[in-house]
């Protein structure tokens, strides 16, 4: 990603993790932007890199899976002229498979999940917009578990796509690895998905650090 240039424009785009009870339709700076890792990240980099003014713009959207990302990106993407576009995408194609067996409409299996999340990419990237793609999370320790493991397979599919196309990339798992050495999931979350004020420290730092403002004070 090229440096961060003053007034640089991100969108930050995905479900219920990124959404946080942002404003409609479009999540701006203040109370708009939610109260997850969306506003830590902007407070990161007011903190940080003043200077720079970054305008943060959140269009998560809960329950969404990747189809729902195609079927909005023009309006929640593309018309709203980003310099960068981070994308977290993964949660509820993976999650429906697990808790809702039973319904496959609402599944969205991996080579779907792929071949979507590889056009958005081609596409924004063919219109010269920088991206960060991360990946989807599971808060469990076990990574034989069945959920985890899914949830990994999903990972490795964004970590593919990101090389191929020379985004920027984030393994948010990663990002828990040493808090589920010491502690229960539940004590982040009771679902293992939607992660407290800790958990949203941990991904704000996450991202920050990937778009050149991360580090202490």
């Amino acid at each position: 990603m090229k440096a961060l240039q003053p007034g640089t424009r991100i969108v930050t785009i995905g479900d219920s993790i990124t959404d946080a009870g942002r404003n409609q339709p479009v999540g701006t700076a203040g109370s708009g932007l939610g109260s997850g890792y969306v506003a830590l990240l902007n407070a990161f980099a007011l903190a940080r890199k003043p200077e720079l003014g970054l305008v943060f713009l959140n269009t998560g959207t809960s329950g969404h899976t990747v189809r729902d990302l195609a079927d909005r990106w023009q309006r929640d993407v593309f018309d709203l002229n980003p310099d960068v576009v981070t994308v977290m995408i993964g949660t509820n194609d993976v999650w429906r498979q697990f808790d809702s067996p039973l319904f496959p409409a609402g599944h969205v299996l991996p080579d779907e999940y792929e071949t979507t999340l590889r056009e958005l990419t081609k596409q924004t990237t063919e219109r010269g917009i920088d991206m960060l793609l991360a990946t989807p999370f599971y808060l469990e320790p076990n990574p034989a578990d069945a959920m985890r493991a899914r949830m990994d397979e999903y990972g490795a599919i964004v970590k593919a796509i990101s090389s191929e196309f020379g985004t920027d990339f984030l393994d948010t798992q990663a990002l828990f690895a040493s808090f589920l050495d010491h502690y229960y999931p539940a004590a982040m979350c009771w679902d293992r998905v939607h992660p407290n004020l800790a958990g949203s420290v941990m991904l704000a730092e996450g991202f920050a650090g990937v778009l050149g403002f991360g580090g202490r004070f």
